[in-house]
């Protein structure tokens, strides 16, 4: 029996238990559109930290639902202000580390081959378009916004009938990548993200809605230290150019 390889393995096993005793696991609640780039943040922190960072994505009303019931949550990162308004009134967040951290942007996406065109607004009206993918309108910020672009260019009436609502915005970049449906209405981040899709209309900036992505420590969290640590990292220059490189607007 090799006793030298033993104690090695021995040694190295206690390193690895030690470590992960050590390692705090922070869980950030996040809104489905930033899967790719928190992924991406928490990868490079966790190297440097140690901490391990633990990600429960979805649409920001199922998280907020979540966090309601007793949801194990460090962090709340909403893609909409009144998700995160809907907490701090119940007292479920810290409002002194609350800040709006990133913007966003709506397009109009259709399947990779389509050969449908979008010049204006009104042109989602038209009789030949009859599904129309957009994250759930009543609750989900992507779809909400959409809805609000829609009703101030006085289309959604017309629009509405033809919504195919899904459970987040990645589900209507699906829906529309799949060709199950002609077209959604989408972050413009999430759009970019897809090689089946191509953006068939930007929404003008004047038109939009403003978009605004708050992140805050969630009261009760496990590991509040540790969590105020990744939310001054997410403030970062360093995760600042991870948020520009996938096409998020920086606030702060």
């Amino acid at each position: 029996m090799n006793f030298k390889l033993i104690k090695v393995l021995f040694v190295g096993a206690a390193l690895i238990v030690s470590a992960s005793l050590y390692a705090t696991e922070v869980t950030v609640f996040a809104a489905a559109s930033l899967t790719d780039s928190l992924k991406e943040i928490a990868a490079a922190y966790q190297k440097e930290s140690g901490d391990k960072i633990i990600f429960n994505f979805a649409a920001s009303s199922t998280l907020a639902r979540q966090i309601e019931e007793g949801g194990p949550a460090d962090i709340f990162f909403s893609a909409d202000e009144a998700q995160m308004n809907r907490l701090e009134k119940k007292g479920l967040i810290d409002p002194a580390t609350r800040k709006s951290r990133l913007g966003n942007s709506l397009v109009v996406v259709v399947p990779g081959d389509s050969t449908l065109q979008i010049k204006s607004a009104s042109d989602l009206t038209n009789a030949g378009i009859q599904q129309i993918a957009l994250a759930d309108p009543r609750a989900v910020p992507a779809g909400v916004y959409a809805k609000g672009w829609l009703t101030r260019q006085q289309l959604w009436p017309a629009v509405e009938p033809k919504v195919v609502p899904t459970e987040n915005v990645r589900a209507a970049l699906a829906a529309v990548a799949s060709g199950n449906v002609e077209l959604g209405v989408v972050y413009k981040t999430d759009a970019a993200i897809s090689k089946n899709v191509k953006v068939a209309y930007e929404v003008p900036r004047a038109d939009a809605p403003d978009i605004s992505y708050p992140m805050a420590l969630v009261k009760g969290s496990p590991q509040p230290e540790a969590a105020k640590k990744f939310l001054d990292y997410l403030s970062s220059e360093e995760a600042g150019q991870v948020f520009t490189r996938f096409g998020f607007l920086l606030r702060e």
